[in-house]
């Protein structure tokens, strides 16, 4: 699904990723981790097509499409959601008519018309329910007065809302209480697929407690360095990254 080979990017002249390998297929899960300033969440933003960086080599694929060339916009409408580690708010825009455009500019990209308002109105429905969210919140301003857990539980509201082809979480669990937590790991659980794959980036096992990925990858130094089963994280919650330092120097 997602094929990234030897990519290098920079912001504002510094080097931050220096040559990511990494394929990800529909169906798996895959957990990023690594020391803050690693570049874990630069390597979701240049998925997700943030401006911000310059991708200087390597190339990503899609399905098998070169996608760096494409606009946030146009890789969000190709299947690409990326879940922010502090969401915007925006007052006067409802949680439910922000989703209703993002969907039907989705349907518009792909020469579809607009979902029919009775269509829109169930789904809203059965996903609120999915994810244990009173219809209430869904007439609220986006992420306005939100507590933290709230921005989260939302954002994976409208991910279950877009269906994308690669969701990207990058520290969902930042800020979430136990509560919060064990709900979006549900809901994220709860709309894993076998055509579908997810990215988590995190710092903490405990997430992955809830979401048991197939792959972690630890990414230092802006380069993957050392990729296992769920059974690493579990190794770097007990021993730290300095033993994958030592490895690396040896």
């Amino acid at each position: 699904m997602l094929k990234i080979k030897n990519l290098h990017a920079n912001i504002d002249g510094k080097s931050i990723l220096k040559g990511i390998n990494l394929e990800i297929n529909p169906g798996e899960v895959h957990a990023i981790m690594g020391p803050n300033g690693a570049g874990k969440s630069t390597l979701a933003s240049i998925i997700a097509g943030k401006e911000d960086y310059e991708v200087t080599e390597g190339n990503i694929t899609l399905e098998n499409e070169d996608i760096e060339e494409l606009a946030a916009e146009e890789r969000a409408h190709k299947g690409v959601f990326l879940s922010f580690q502090y969401p915007v708010e925006i007052p006067g825009v409802s949680v439910t008519n922000f989703i209703k455009t993002a969907i039907n500019e989705t349907r518009k990209a792909k020469g579809l018309e607009n979902m029919p308002a009775n269509v829109m109105l169930k789904m809203i429905k059965e996903k609120a329910e999915l994810l244990e969210i009173d219809r209430k919140f869904l007439s609220r301003s986006l992420n306005e007065g939100f507590s933290g857990g709230e921005k989260k539980r939302n954002e994976i509201f409208q991910m279950a809302m877009l269906e994308p082809k690669l969701a990207i979480l990058d520290e969902t669990d930042s800020g979430l209480d136990i509560d919060a937590l064990r709900i979006v790991s549900n809901g994220v659980n709860k709309l894993k697929s076998k055509d579908n794959a997810v990215v988590v980036i995190t710092h903490y096992q405990r997430l992955l407690d809830y979401i048991v990925p197939d792959f972690v990858h630890v990414l230092m130094d802006g380069k993957i360095v050392k990729s296992g089963d769920a059974s690493l994280a579990l190794e770097l919650e007990k021993k730290g990254y300095d033993w994958i330092k030592e490895e690396v120097n040896a």
